[in-house]
């Protein structure tokens, strides 16, 4: 039952983070969700779609278990880091066979410019959690870990 409430603060944590972020990296996060979350549904028919849609979810689910064992800090990067990498080495090496002249094309072209520059972020901010920076990116959650009685 104990891994059950941390996954629960690490769900609720990790959401109320996001929304304590400075906006212009929540503006980041809103066109990082709508390259992978909200335009492969236009697309759902196609495997790198779907594919795009499975990372997603996965380092969905990652993060918020590592928000919920080690907060919303910079060791966040790690869930884009394990699931993106493989991704972006399976799309990139597709774009031969893809047209760049229609919304498909444009779309996972833009993504994979998104998501390689979200990665370089992440692989500096993990490498600054394993060199012992590793407070909580954004302040005031320790307060909402009473939200679900979960300590």
């Amino acid at each position: 039952m104990h891994i059950i409430k941390k996954l629960v603060r690490g769900f609720i944590n990790f959401h109320l983070g996001v929304l304590k972020m400075p906006v212009l990296w929540q503006l980041w996060l809103v066109l990082l969700v709508s390259a992978n979350m909200v335009v492969p549904l236009l697309f759902l028919d196609r495997l790198e779609a779907q594919v795009v849609l499975a990372t997603l979810g996965g380092a969905f689910i990652l993060m918020v278990a590592l928000t919920g064992f080690s907060g919303f800090t910079r060791l966040l990067g790690l869930g884009h880091l394990v699931f993106w990498t493989p991704a972006v080495v399976f799309l990139v090496p597709r774009l031969n066979e893809i047209p760049a002249d229609d919304f498909f094309g444009i779309w996972l072209r833009v993504l994979l410019i998104l998501n390689i520059l979200s990665l370089v972020i992440d692989a500096a901010d993990v490498i600054r959690y394993a060199a012992g920076d590793r407070e909580e990116t954004v302040t005031g959650l320790k307060a909402n870990t009473t939200v679900c009685q979960c300590q």
